[in-house]
């Protein structure tokens, strides 16, 4: 009995040893991983990383044929992610073009009728010229027979032939001129009627331009270099005009919004250095560039518990990572991690050391 009760004695010592063993573990690795206090000239406020979403929409309503991707891939710009079906479209443009084609028929026919009315007022003024070059013999020989009437050389009869012919005469040169006149109104209208028929084949061809823009549109393409996040329709379904079909994710815009107090937020610049710590990888520093700060003050996000901290106003920060980073490990880019974005608005204190860049990301795939 005095056996068992030592054995159990040594065996409740063993275990309490090994909870403080435990205890004392954790201990340092908190004190280890603990955050540091920052120097004056700094800031920190919590956040989740973010980028910039982008939906591919169809732009004129229509069923959907199909999606060329995944969730989850990576796509770049001008890739055709997705295909509206273009069939109506092929037959409203061949019904255009062929509207075309009756339009530039119909300028050439307006153009041959122009040159026709062109030859008839050219006619026109040549029977014009004729008529009164009849007139002018007509009067001359008025003339002459005037005179020798009154020598008593030609007869009263002479005098009125010619007479009536040089009224006849004048009014084959109305006639004339008339004609000409109304050859000069064909042309006119001919030539309006070519302009119309100009401007029909210019309305056609903007309407052929249209229909094959729509046709080229009905392919879907990447607006830029993004990871698909989610697909937002499916092959086959009906889409109205500006109906989406795919969400992207923009992992060359990654940023991180937090909150600042009016103290720092006050004294900081945009394009000043930010630092981002992550709490999935506490041992990575991202360097920041501050690229927006809230010009209005507003409250602090519900997630800050305390009812001192929420009759806080606070100020919107934004910081961005840089893209040529992103693009160097765009793989092991992921939005919604939380973390901490420390920002200096004092330019001449240098960064703590716990906040220097680190950057000794793992492997894609290892």
């Amino acid at each position: 009995m005095t056996f068992e009760l030592r054995k159990f004695a040594d065996n409740r010592r063993l275990a309490v040893a090994v909870v403080l063993l435990a205890a004392l573990v954790a201990a340092g690795a908190w004190y280890a991983l603990r955050p540091q206090g920052l120097p004056e000239g700094f800031a920190s406020g919590n956040g989740r990383i973010e980028a910039t979403d982008i939906d591919v929409a169809a732009k004129i309503p229509g069923r959907l044929q199909d999606v060329y991707v995944k969730e989850g891939d990576y796509v770049t710009a001008g890739q055709v992610v997705a295909q509206m079906d273009v069939a109506t479209l092929e037959a409203q443009r061949q019904e255009a073009e062929a509207k075309l084609k009756q339009a530039l028929d119909g300028v050439a026919t307006a153009d041959a009728r122009v040159s026709v009315r062109r030859s008839e007022l050219a006619s026109a003024q040549a029977i014009v010229v004729q008529r009164e070059a009849e007139l002018d013999a007509a009067q001359r020989r008025l003339a002459r027979s005037d005179t020798l009437s009154k020598e008593g050389a030609e007869t009263l009869q002479k005098l009125d032939d010619d007479r009536a012919g040089v009224r006849g005469a004048e009014a084959a040169v109305r006639a004339a001129q008339a004609q000409t006149a109304a050859a000069q109104a064909a042309i006119n209208a001919a030539e309006a009627e070519a302009v119309g028929a100009r401007a029909e084949v210019a309305a056609m061809q903007a309407t052929v331009a249209r229909i094959a823009a729509d046709i080229d549109d009905s392919q879907l393409k990447a607006p830029r270099d993004a990871r698909v996040q989610f697909k937002v329709s499916q092959p086959g379904e009906v889409l109205a005009a500006g109906g989406k079909v795919l969400n992207l994710v923009d992992l060359t815009d990654v940023y991180m919004t937090f909150f600042l107090p009016e103290a720092a937020a006050g004294k900081l610049a945009i394009g000043a250095e930010a630092r981002i710590v992550l709490d999935a990888a506490p041992q990575l520093v991202i360097p920041a560039t501050v690229t927006f700060v809230a010009s209005v003050a507003q409250y602090t996000p519900k997630t800050v518990e305390t009812e001192t901290e929420r009759q806080k106003l606070m100020f919107r920060v934004k910081a961005n990572i840089p893209p040529d980073l992103l693009r160097q490990h765009v793989e092991l880019v992921k939005t919604g991690l939380p973390g901490v974005a420390y920002v200096r608005w004092q330019r001449d204190v240098a960064w703590p050391a716990h906040l220097q860049p680190r950057l000794d990301l793992p492997t894609p795939g290892a």
